[in-house]
């Protein structure tokens, strides 16, 4: 199984739309291994955002980022990686497939709803920064045989 972080970033907390994003992701049928509200730091979003440190727009990020707390979720799942990239959709999100998180909600390349780790090493990285090992749980879901066939799991 595959883990994976999930932030639900501001403009989706001011337009009521965490309980939204949660449901795609539950309903694909996504198991929930960690959750938490935060406010985000500038070491935190320098470290984050590293690969955009220099870059023109970078403060605007990291204003847009401390403009309220964040929900930082970690997901599990068969090729989870995978799959949470293709329900939130592409950056730009007026130009995001119909369906996907941002197709459906969001206009915007920064207001965007959702960041989603981009691969497995990435996703390692992201979800260590974010979460210590004792928020993370291992518990069993009932659903999971509902959900993939016993050659998937």
């Amino acid at each position: 199984m595959e883990r994976t972080l999930v932030l639900i970033k501001p403009d989706a907390l001011q337009r009521d739309l965490a309980g939204e994003i949660i449901k795609v992701l539950e309903n694909k049928g996504l198991k929930l291994v960690g959750i938490k509200m935060m406010v985000l730091t500038d070491e935190l979003l320098n470290e984050h955002y590293s690969h955009l440190v220099g870059r023109d727009f970078f403060a605007e990020i990291k204003t847009f980022m401390r403009s309220t707390p964040i929900i930082a979720c970690c997901w599990e799942g068969v090729d989870a990686v995978n799959t949470v990239r293709l329900l939130c959709g592409i950056t730009k999100a007026r130009e995001a497939a119909p369906g996907t998180i941002r197709g459906t909600y969001a206009m915007s390349v920064q207001a965007n709803l959702v960041h989603a780790s981009d691969s497995l090493e990435t996703a390692e990285v992201e979800v260590e920064r974010f979460f210590k090992p004792e928020e993370l749980f291992d518990y069993e879901d009932v659903l999971h045989p509902f959900v993939y066939s016993s050659r998937e799991r």
